[in-house]
């Protein structure tokens, strides 16, 4: 599997870059969408079933939980052990590797600066916890770009669950139908969808990588962008 560049190039599901009408509001997933974490998801991941089950565990099975809240998970993969242990487990390897395991994706950065410039609300709306997801932005220099951040810790209902995308649209005074979300998992797709907003699909998402609209379902996107910039085309 093909990991930390634009993995997901065979993604089926094609729609028209039309413009959404009158948005002045966008939001932005950032685990995959803005910042490549994969590989430190990953590596992070099989640092745990390594040392909780003395194995690794496919990338298939551990892409399809991303854009989970990492609590959700834990207890999914391993509820026989005690959730704050495992957590601890993979949360160490983790913090100590992130810094250096993680990129922005291409255009992200150029893309988000003229976002600002024409004047767009901005929020960062994301599963991870407020410390790795400043430590990322800071790293990068694009905090800046961010009026506001809504992470894990502003919730107490999580993706696909439309409270994390309301508490930012509250926190921006922004309406739904005045706005968008970049993302690169169903969560993110059904986040926004679930609270009135229109959802876009990046194509460098791993986790819907050769999906079609018949396999998405309910969370296909209203359309997909293959570059940062090409968000211009739709708002």
């Amino acid at each position: 599997m093909t990991v930390g560049i634009f993995a997901s190039e065979n993604i089926k599901l094609r729609k028209g870059k039309q413009k959404m009408g009158k948005i002045d509001t966008v939001l932005f997933d950032f685990d995959g969408t803005i910042m490549d974490t994969n590989k430190v998801i990953l590596m992070s991941w099989q640092h745990t079933f390594r040392t909780l089950r003395n194995r690794e565990e496919s990338e298939d099975v551990l892409v399809k939980t991303f854009g989970e809240p990492l609590e959700r998970t834990i207890k999914n993969f391993f509820p026989d052990i005690p959730t704050d242990e495992a957590i601890e487990v993979y949360g160490s390897y983790h913090r100590d590797n992130f810094g250096e395991l993680i990129s922005l994706f291409p255009g992200v950065k150029e893309m988000l600066a003229e976002v600002k410039r024409r004047g767009y609300k901005t929020a960062v709306v994301t599963s991870r916890l407020l410390n790795t997801t400043m430590q990322g932005m800071e790293k990068y220099g694009i905090d800046g770009y961010f009026d506001t951040v809504v992470t894990a810790e502003d919730t107490t209902r999580h993706k696909p669950d439309p409270q994390p995308v309301e508490v930012a649209l509250a926190k921006l005074g922004s309406l739904p139908e005045r706005s968008v979300m970049l993302g690169d998992t169903t969560f993110d797709i059904m986040c926004a969808k679930n609270a009135g907003v229109k959802a876009v699909l990046v194509s460098w998402s791993l986790a819907l990588a050769g999906k079609d609209e018949k396999e998405m379902g309910d969370a296909a996107p209203d359309c997909i962008i293959d570059k940062p910039e090409d968000i211009f085309d739709i708002i």
